[in-house]
């Protein structure tokens, strides 16, 4: 039987330099974006007290100390991206893989993580299915 479930959304940016590997055109080549980065968050309980399924002030207080870690670097030499490609795909991937612990402890489920290197066009990530807190040290 269904429930109640409520999506909070929270924005930020950061900026930095990538160029794309294998990528055959000039986006090959080392250039910046303020990517755009929004973070949804899901749950079917409101906090008695409140009335609020999550505080906004603190989930975006968790995207931030996120994205800390990638504002204004060069991403192919920041882990994980010294590997793998800087591509919008992997990192709203791993933007979730690193935010979602953050949000259990907050009593939410992280739902999906939207990276767009401009406002024309964005990649989102998200666990299909039931989906499970994944471990970011399998990255």
């Amino acid at each position: 039987m269904p429930g109640d479930c409520w999506l909070l959304t929270v924005r930020s940016e950061f900026s930095a330099a990538h160029a794309l590997r294998n990528y055959g055109g000039k986006c090959e080549n080392t250039h910046g974006h303020n990517f755009l980065v929004e973070a949804v968050f899901e749950g079917g309980e409101l906090r008695p007290e409140t009335e609020f399924l999550a505080d906004f002030s603190e989930l975006k207080v968790d995207l931030n100390f996120v994205l800390n870690s990638l504002d204004h670097k060069d991403l192919n030499r920041t882990p994980p991206f010294d590997r793998q490609n800087p591509t919008s795909e992997n990192l709203a991937r791993h933007i979730h893989r690193t935010l979602a612990p953050l949000a259990a402890e907050r009593g939410v489920r992280l739902h999906s993580v939207t990276v767009g290197e401009n406002r024309a066009q964005s990649a989102t990530y998200r666990l299909c299915g039931e989906g499970k807190l994944v471990n970011i040290e399998n990255e």
